[in-house]
């Protein structure tokens, strides 16, 4: 079963394909995990992806469709796989395309976690981490018992800068605005299943498991 994941950051898109990845025996790829692979084996794409990241530059696309097709080919993908954070614009998805024709395989399911802007920013910008000891709270989900104090070392709790809801905003922006397109071209395809993410983490993975078995 080849399965692409899709939402925004907050959205529980890595606690799910945990769950996926256990229940139907498949790798979960990301493309970070993907390009960590291929620079560690020493592919030649690999060690082309190595020179832009070590001089700071972004990777371009022909390079990270490399990446992807490079991993999709290696044995544990035969039984199929999850794709997170591939693709993120439509030309990287009709790269997609091509590659799994050229294997003579196609997606089955493209899974879309859907999350209200308001809660993604409550998930995103609640996090406090301690300056002392790094331990990491929640100020709705696991807030410390005195607030502003961490639970483990007393010492004082702050919140990053990339945390802050302007950060965050744009970020959600972003993602909503390049993905849209995305979206439109999958349901198109008849492969877009929208699960609600808003819902408990148990009752979530058990909407995705039962679309798809469906």
């Amino acid at each position: 079963m080849n399965i692409l994941f899709m939402g925004p950051p907050g959205a529980g898109k890595g606690t799910q394909a945990e769950r996926i990845v256990n229940e139907f025996g498949v790798p979960h790829i990301s493309t970070g995990d993907a390009f960590r692979l291929a620079m560690k084996q020493g592919t030649p794409i690999g060690i082309k992806a190595k020179e832009y990241i070590d001089q700071g530059l972004l990777v371009p696309d022909d390079v990270t469709i490399g990446i992807v097709r490079e991993r999709l080919q290696q044995e544990d993908c035969e039984k199929g796989f999850l794709l997170d954070g591939f693709p993120r614009t439509l030309s990287q998805a009709e790269a997609l395309d091509d590659i799994l024709t050229s294997m003579n395989r196609k997606l089955d399911h493209v899974i879309d976690l859907k999350v209200d802007r308001d809660l993604l920013l409550a998930r995103l910008t609640g996090r406090r981490i301690c300056k002392s000891c790094g331990a990491t709270y929640h100020v709705i989900f696991n807030p410390p018992q005195q607030e502003g104090v961490c639970d483990k070392c007393s010492g004082e709790l702050y919140q990053r800068s990339d945390d802050s809801e302007e950060k965050v905003g744009t970020r959600l922006d972003e993602y909503i605005n390049k993905t849209a397109p995305l979206l439109a071209y999958y349901e198109a395809k008849g492969l877009l299943r929208q699960v609600d993410g808003e819902k408990e983490i148990d009752t979530v993975s058990k909407e995705i498991v039962s679309l798809l078995r469906g």
